[in-house]
């Protein structure tokens, strides 16, 4: 077949039978993948600002040293439903979202293995967030912070400890079912010419963040169930007071709370090992190692848990075993860095918004990455543990790695998502703001720990106030940063200009369907002829455009299986 003929078999199968969905569709138990993807997504940002909301108050807080914008137990409830919104309501949802919209088109299925599933999968994730949110307006939130530690979880109100435990166990139940679906759905359902040597770096993320959720979540489902026995019928599991050991439920809480961290965090690696190579017009560095390292940092995710408690009594033999493995899994994450910085040296970059947010996801990254090895040294954590430093850290792990990698991931596939291109320079000032106001707020932090200044409180030293004055200013400007992004995407999705059905001209398969994608993705699957990867001049014409073997794949007249 001539690429003249294979352009035009190709050109058929993907427009064939495209339609945009109406916005009802959005609102019900619908079980395309896109349609739920995308209800991931916006409820994911709408939880979002709601938790970016509560971290703006906290920071009027904080902005001075007296007890002098909201009362201490409003505070504390505000610091609890931050974190907890932050964590399972966004960042996990979101990742999810971009999963669900996008593993079925990289691997050339028509929907994920159980549709049903995925939709009640989704619909969990509302009323858990909603009831979090209640909580606070009527007075009964929880007040322990996001890790709900016994005794002082115990000793807070019943009705509101109680009310956050049931959210997070319907919010992991999501994830449970969410897991289940991805791992069948990339290990059963790729196209027969896709070799798993063949996946995009998308795909192997999900794979292990799925394999993380699998063994870490059910683990934390048993420890609060545990606490709620505590809670409401008066056993002693946890509480001392009752001969309970409070460091039991540290232990099982953390083991999946720090591979939670790579859970939020490894999709976004997926993510942008996609983004980078489509924009820096260069194959991606290392296609293996950066695959493997995903499944290494699962592993070593799930065995360096108490390097969270040195502070906690920790035998001395066991805080070395702890210490050595938090600072190995430096080296997993470190080949991923290395192969994006190899992937885009010497690329012909073009600078939008998304290779925007995938190099600034890259920096800011990195800053976390070594605060990170800093604190898996004992001395060193210890001296620092529970101050500032620990939320600077986090704060750059989580916010500059997960909240940069989805809006790299949001500019880079609303075109496919939405049949419509964002706006440039909306994209560009979004960016712009979001970086200062995210190294403003977080970076004084550092300094603030070292200082000595500790987590979790209202009112605090006079002489810390200069750098907390920084830090409130910062978070203004990340408030105020998300603005634009608003505006752009609504705008965008309503009237923006219509968006081509490979914009960025990408070799993934997802660009070979049309922009939206048809309701089952693919007329006929298609035929994988070439890597993933493989950019260069070889695969594109004398004009920069795609030849018709773009996107790695061909489509062919069998439907295959």
């Amino acid at each position: 077949m001539t690429q003249t003929e294979l352009h035009s078999s190709e050109t058929t199968a993907t427009h064939h039978g495209s339609a945009e969905r109406k916005w009802q569709d959005y609102f019900t138990f619908n079980t395309d993948h896109k349609v739920i993807g995308i209800q991931y997504l916006v409820t994911a940002f709408v939880f979002y600002l709601i938790g970016g909301l509560m971290a703006a108050a906290i920071r009027t807080e904080l902005a001075t040293p007296a007890s002098d914008f909201v009362s201490p137990e409003t505070y504390n409830s505000l610091l609890t439903l931050h974190g907890t919104i932050m964590i399972f309501l966004w960042v996990v949802p979101a990742g999810a979202g971009l999963a669900n919209f996008l593993i079925p088109l990289m691997i050339g299925a028509r929907d994920m293995a159980f549709p049903k599933m995925n939709a009640l999968a989704f619909w969990m994730v509302p009323p858990a967030g909603i009831m979090l949110v209640v909580s606070l307006l009527v007075g009964e939130s929880a007040q322990a912070g996001w890790t709900s530690y016994p005794p002082l979880s115990l000793m807070t109100g019943k009705v509101g400890e109680g009310i956050w435990i049931l959210s997070i166990l319907i919010s992991g139940t999501s994830s449970i079912l969410g897991a289940i679906n991805f791992l069948v759905t990339i290990l059963k359902m790729r196209v027969p010419s896709m070799p798993m040597n063949k996946m995009p770096l998308f795909c192997w993320a999900m794979m292990a963040t799925a394999l993380l959720i699998l063994v870490g979540t059910p683990v934390l489902a048993g420890a609060l169930i545990l606490l709620a026995f505590d809670l409401l019928v008066g056993t002693a599991f946890f509480n001392p007071m009752g001969g309970g050991d409070p460091i039991v439920y540290q232990h099982m809480f953390w083991f999946y709370s720090h591979p939670a961290v790579y859970i939020m965090v490894l999709p976004l690696f997926g993510a942008i090992s996609d983004i980078l190579p489509v924009h820096a017009r260069k194959p991606v560095f290392g296609y293996q190692a950066i695959a493997y390292s995903s499944l290494a940092i699962a592993f070593l995710g799930c065995i360096v848990w108490a390097h969270h408690m040195f502070t906690s009594g920790t035998p001395a033999w066991l805080r070395m075993f702890f210490m050595i493995a938090t600072m190995v899994i430096a080296v997993p994450t470190g080949i991923k860095v290395f192969g994006w910085l190899a992937t885009i040296w010497g690329g012909k970059i073009s600078l939008n918004s998304a290779m925007l947010f995938g190099m600034g996801f890259v920096a800011v990254f990195v800053i976390g990455g070594i605060t990170g090895v800093m604190l898996a040294s004992v001395p060193f954590d210890i001296h620092v543990h529970d101050t500032y430093f620990v939320v600077a850290h986090m704060h750059y792990v989580l916010f500059g790695g997960s909240v940069f990698g989805l809006y790299a991931g949001i500019y880079h596939w609303f075109p496919k998502m939405t049949g419509h291109m964002l706006n440039e320079t909306w994209g560009r000032v979004h960016f712009v703001l979001t970086f200062i106001g995210m190294n403003l707020t977080f970076m004084p932090m550092h300094e603030l720990g070292l200082q000595g200044m500790n987590r979790r409180i209202a009112v605090y030293d006079p002489r810390f106030t200069s750098l907390n004055e920084l830090a409130t200013i910062g978070s203004y400007i990340l408030a105020v940063s998300t603005i634009p992004f608003l505006i752009n995407a609504i705008w965008s999705w309503a009237k923006g200009p219509k968006a081509a059905d490979n914009p960025w001209r990408a070799l993934t398969l997802e660009w070979q369907t049309s922009s939206p994608p048809a309701i089952e993705n693919f007329e006929v699957l298609p035929i994988l002829t070439t890597g993933p990867y493989d950019y260069g001049l070889e695969h594109e014409d004398v004009a920069g455009l795609p030849t018709a073997q773009p996107g790695s794949a061909a489509l062919s007249g069998s439907s295959g299986s």
